[in-house]
């Protein structure tokens, strides 16, 4: 009997062994589809998650492509002012220069004229009466005097190759 008794213990105990090892198959594949179930489910949020990121970007995208529309006119506006504002402040800066040098050389003139005028006090006087007699100035015929030769055709109150001197010589000997 113990002959029987090993033969049926090791056939139970193999078949002990043959339901230990399915029902350990079974366990080891119930984990294994429950880590591919959880695999699945991750993967599905992870999905899910990127899909609504990408979403989430489009929508920055779009806002932000809004935003630039409207600061862009705002920007050729602003460029337009500023390049009107350097414009006129490069013509601000030239005709600065200019007037300064036109100071510069009227008080060169005038420090000229006052110097002409303390040297020679007596000078501007019979320039000035002509000045303030219209009549006089009015007969004052420069082409009568130097010739025809010296007026310009047309114009005859335009002299031709006189110079200053020759009209104050002429005033201060009449």
């Amino acid at each position: 009997m113990s002959l029987a008794s090993n033969g049926s213990r090791s056939s139970t105990d193999d078949s002990n062994e043959c339901e230990a090892s399915k029902t350990a198959i079974a366990l080891y594949q119930a984990r294994e589809e429950e880590i591919e179930r959880r695999k699945m489910e991750v993967r599905e949020r992870v999905e899910s998650q990127l899909t609504r990121a990408e979403e989430e970007t489009r929508r920055l995208a779009q806002v932000w492509e809004e935003l630039e529309v409207l600061s862009d006119p705002m920007r050729k506006e602003v460029a337009a002012v500023r390049k009107r504002i350097d414009l006129a402040n490069r013509d601000l800066k030239s005709l600065a220069q200019i007037c300064h040098k036109k100071e510069k050389e009227y008080k060169e003139a005038m420090e000229a004229f006052q110097e002409r005028t303390m040297r020679n006090p007596n000078l501007p006087l019979p320039l000035l009466r002509i000045k303030t007699q219209p009549h006089r100035s009015k007969k004052l015929q420069v082409g009568l005097i130097w010739g025809p030769k010296y007026l310009d055709p047309g114009k005859s109150w335009v002299l031709k190759g006189l110079t200053r001197n020759h009209l104050v010589r002429y005033l201060f000997n009449n």
